[in-house]
């Protein structure tokens, strides 16, 4: 199953109307479950486009990085060019968006995170994770219901790996003891195992992203453990 059916089938029975609606205009030949599949497809490409503007330039890399984590279906690819060359004009309106895609999904902060991830995906492709494009995640993960703690965590696991820092991208404090450090590392390491992402029904565009955040970890776990000497 694609990110475009496991993700806009959680918008079932959203609120039409809106920003994502007025991108959707007077077309009228879906409706119901279709409409709404089309109206989160419509909003996650309106929310990588202006993710890619948000450091005021969009690069090529930008673009594929969005092809590798958002698939498109190839029979969709000139209608998804035409709604993102329009989004990326300008980051005006990107919190309506985000507002808009957090009420369609209902509160699956799982399914909301997995939306933010690629959007980071986005954001470093440049290689350059700019102070404005963090800002611009930072608000979209408000309007998602991810708390600033949380934030902080994706952040860490998505900076160069010069500037992490390890215990933040562990979700971790100093002042656990090197037991507990070891429980809580072996608990992330089998709740985001591609493996077990897959098993969640977790889209499988999604597993090269589970695969960096897993190196991530692991690297992060290394350097406490040899800093402790465990």
């Amino acid at each position: 199953m694609s990110i475009w059916e496991k993700l806009a089938g959680a918008a079932t029975g959203m609120v039409r109307g809106g920003p994502i609606g007025a991108f959707l205009g007077g077309n009228q030949e879906q409706d119901g479950q279709a409409e709404d599949q089309v109206a989160f497809t419509v909003g996650v490409i309106v929310l990588g486009a202006k993710m890619a503007k948000a450091d005021g330039v969009v690069t090529e890399d930008e673009v594929n990085a969005f092809k590798e984590v958002f698939k498109i279906p190839a029979g969709e690819m000139e209608n998804v060019a035409q709604i993102f060359n329009l989004a990326k004009k300008d980051v005006t309106g990107y919190e309506v968006y985000a507002e808009q895609l957090a009420s369609m999904l209902k509160g699956n902060r799982a399914l909301l995170q997995d939306v933010l991830e690629g959007l980071f995906h986005i954001a470093k492709a440049d290689r350059v994770l700019h102070p404005n494009e963090v800002q611009f995640l930072a608000q979209v993960a408000k309007r998602f219901g991810i708390t600033e703690t949380e934030f902080s965590y994706i952040k860490a696991r998505h900076a160069a790996p010069t500037k992490r820092n390890p215990y933040d991208v562990l979700g971790a404090k100093p002042s656990m003891g090197n037991d507990e450090l070891k429980s809580h590392y072996r608990k992330l390491i089998v709740e985001n195992h591609p493996d077990k992402l897959m098993a969640r029904g977790v889209p499988k565009e999604f597993v090269a992203i589970a695969t960096e955040k897993i190196a991530a970890i692991n690297e992060a776990y290394g350097l406490i453990a040899k800093e402790r000497g465990i």
